[in-house]
Protein backbone atom coordinates (compact mmCIF):
# COMPACT_ATOMS: atom_id res chain seq x y z
CA UNK A 1 0.00 0.00 0.00
CA UNK A 2 1.36 3.31 -0.99
CA UNK A 3 1.30 5.92 1.72
CA UNK A 4 1.32 10.02 0.93
CA UNK A 5 4.37 11.63 2.24
CA UNK A 6 2.22 13.49 4.32
CA UNK A 7 0.96 10.45 6.33
CA UNK A 8 4.56 9.35 6.42
CA UNK A 9 5.71 12.93 7.85
CA UNK A 10 2.53 12.78 10.84
CA UNK A 11 3.85 9.25 11.77
CA UNK A 12 7.65 10.36 12.31
CA UNK A 13 6.55 13.33 14.40
CA UNK A 14 3.81 11.64 16.28
CA UNK A 15 6.51 9.40 17.49
CA UNK A 16 9.05 11.64 18.40
CA UNK A 17 6.33 13.58 20.50
CA UNK A 18 7.55 10.42 22.77
CA UNK A 19 4.56 7.83 21.48
CA UNK A 20 5.52 4.24 22.18
CA UNK A 21 5.72 1.75 19.16
CA UNK A 22 2.70 -0.03 20.27
CA UNK A 23 0.54 3.20 20.34
CA UNK A 24 2.38 4.22 17.12
CA UNK A 25 0.45 0.71 15.70
CA UNK A 26 -2.92 1.29 17.65
CA UNK A 27 -2.94 4.58 15.90
CA UNK A 28 -1.81 4.34 12.50
CA UNK A 29 -1.12 0.64 11.93
CA UNK A 30 2.26 1.17 11.25
CA UNK A 31 4.63 -1.45 13.06
CA UNK A 32 7.97 -0.47 14.06
CA UNK A 33 10.01 -1.72 10.98
CA UNK A 34 7.85 0.59 8.69
CA UNK A 35 8.53 3.28 10.82
CA UNK A 36 12.54 2.86 11.07
CA UNK A 37 12.47 2.25 7.27
CA UNK A 38 10.41 5.96 6.62
CA UNK A 39 12.88 7.83 9.32
CA UNK A 40 15.83 6.24 7.57
CA UNK A 41 14.77 7.51 4.32
CA UNK A 42 13.96 11.23 5.61
CA UNK A 43 17.11 11.40 7.07
CA UNK A 44 18.55 10.79 3.94
CA UNK A 45 16.40 13.20 2.09
CA UNK A 46 14.47 10.44 -0.40
CA UNK A 47 10.94 9.89 1.89
CA UNK A 48 9.28 10.97 -1.15
CA UNK A 49 11.15 9.56 -4.07
CA UNK A 50 9.98 6.49 -6.12
CA UNK A 51 11.98 5.03 -8.59
CA UNK A 52 10.64 2.39 -10.94
CA UNK A 53 13.05 -0.06 -11.73
CA UNK A 54 12.29 -2.48 -14.70
CA UNK A 55 14.17 -5.48 -15.85
CA UNK A 56 15.57 -5.47 -18.49
CA UNK A 57 14.05 -7.83 -21.19
CA UNK A 58 16.20 -9.93 -23.46
CA UNK A 59 13.90 -9.23 -26.64
CA UNK A 60 13.83 -5.84 -27.20
CA UNK A 61 10.84 -4.51 -28.21
CA UNK A 62 11.42 -2.34 -31.35
CA UNK A 63 14.45 -4.43 -32.43
CA UNK A 64 11.63 -7.43 -32.41
CA UNK A 65 9.51 -4.65 -34.49
CA UNK A 66 12.07 -4.32 -37.16
CA UNK A 67 12.91 -7.57 -37.50
CA UNK A 68 8.73 -8.72 -38.35
CA UNK A 69 9.00 -5.97 -40.62
CA UNK A 70 11.50 -7.65 -42.24
CA UNK A 71 10.81 -11.05 -42.67
CA UNK A 72 7.07 -11.38 -42.14
CA UNK A 73 7.21 -14.98 -42.82
CA UNK A 74 9.47 -16.36 -39.83
CA UNK A 75 8.34 -18.98 -37.25
CA UNK A 76 8.45 -18.67 -33.96
CA UNK A 77 11.83 -20.66 -33.90
CA UNK A 78 13.46 -18.70 -36.12
CA UNK A 79 12.45 -15.42 -33.97
CA UNK A 80 13.79 -17.25 -30.56
CA UNK A 81 17.51 -18.51 -32.63
CA UNK A 82 18.08 -14.72 -33.53
CA UNK A 83 16.78 -13.49 -29.95
CA UNK A 84 18.79 -16.62 -28.08
CA UNK A 85 15.73 -16.98 -25.97
CA UNK A 86 13.19 -19.70 -25.82
CA UNK A 87 9.37 -20.37 -28.54
CA UNK A 88 7.37 -19.06 -25.58
CA UNK A 89 9.16 -15.95 -24.21
CA UNK A 90 8.77 -14.84 -28.33
CA UNK A 91 5.13 -15.64 -28.04
CA UNK A 92 4.47 -14.30 -24.95
CA UNK A 93 6.23 -10.81 -25.92
CA UNK A 94 4.73 -10.69 -29.12
CA UNK A 95 1.23 -11.06 -27.04
CA UNK A 96 2.04 -8.17 -25.39
CA UNK A 97 3.30 -5.97 -28.46
CA UNK A 98 -0.58 -7.17 -30.01
CA UNK A 99 0.83 -8.58 -32.85
CA UNK A 100 -0.89 -11.65 -33.82
CA UNK A 101 1.20 -13.78 -35.54
CA UNK A 102 -0.59 -17.04 -36.55
CA UNK A 103 0.31 -19.37 -39.62
CA UNK A 104 -2.69 -20.78 -41.35
CA UNK A 105 -1.78 -23.83 -43.44
CA UNK A 106 -3.27 -23.93 -47.14
CA UNK A 107 -6.61 -25.88 -46.48
CA UNK A 108 -6.21 -29.20 -48.17
CA UNK A 109 -9.29 -31.28 -49.39
CA UNK A 110 -10.06 -34.37 -47.76
CA UNK A 111 -10.69 -37.82 -49.97
CA UNK A 112 -14.40 -38.45 -50.09
CA UNK A 113 -14.91 -41.72 -47.16
CA UNK A 114 -15.88 -44.95 -49.43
Amino acid sequence: MAYSIDYKMRVIAYKAKGHSFKELYEVFGIPSTTYYVWKDKLEKGVLGIKVKQTRRRKIDPEELKRFIEEKPDAYLWEIAEKFCCSIPSVHTRLKKLKITYKKRRLATRKSPKN
